[in-house]
């Protein structure tokens, strides 16, 4: 029996998350062009969806920014972009924040956002439109086919462990 495990470098892995966990000024735009800089899947658009955790210990929260093809089911405290590699947008596709926050994005309340608002509205009336594939998403079947190209890519990153 064999077991394939990625080479990973736990040190610099431990490293990179204190870092980014201690660097309080890391805002949206700098995380998600970091993550757009870092091409995950090449030319081909995708999501980033920005969703909480809650760590270990029970009670604090860790926002997890995850860069995937397809679109994620939308949930309260989670925000979702769509990305094209190459043109110089982001799209915004939802923005819903925890629901006892609601009231304070309302027009005319210090926190007020058009698309935070828009968010919550269609969240609360037509969740599944917010849910829906857009028109240049890509099939199963494409989808399939970039995973299995980007692991055939980085197959020299993996190590063949015998006898496990």
């Amino acid at each position: 029996m064999s077991l394939i495990l990625k080479k990973l470098n736990l040190f610099d892995i431990h490293d990179k998350h204190e870092y980014l966990t201690k660097k309080s000024s890391f805002g949206i735009s700098e995380i998600v062009q970091n993550i757009i800089n870092s091409r995950p899947f090449g030319d081909h658009a995708f999501y980033i969806f920005a969703h909480p955790r809650t760590a270990d210990n029970g009670f604090q929260k860790n926002l997890i920014w995850q860069p995937r093809l397809s679109k994620p089911s939308c949930e309260t405290n989670s925000m979702l972009f769509k990305v094209k590699p190459g043109l110089d947008e982001v799209k915004i596709i939802w923005m819903v924040p925890e629901a006892h926050l609601w009231p304070e994005y309302e027009k005319g309340k210090v926190c007020a956002s058009s698309i935070i608002a828009e968010s919550i509205e269609m969240f609360k009336k037509n969740r599944k439109a917010l849910e829906q594939p857009e028109p240049d998403d890509l099939t199963d079947h494409q989808m399939m086919a970039v995973y299995k190209e980007m692991l055939e890519s980085k197959t020299d990153q993996f190590v063949k462990v015998e006898g496990i």
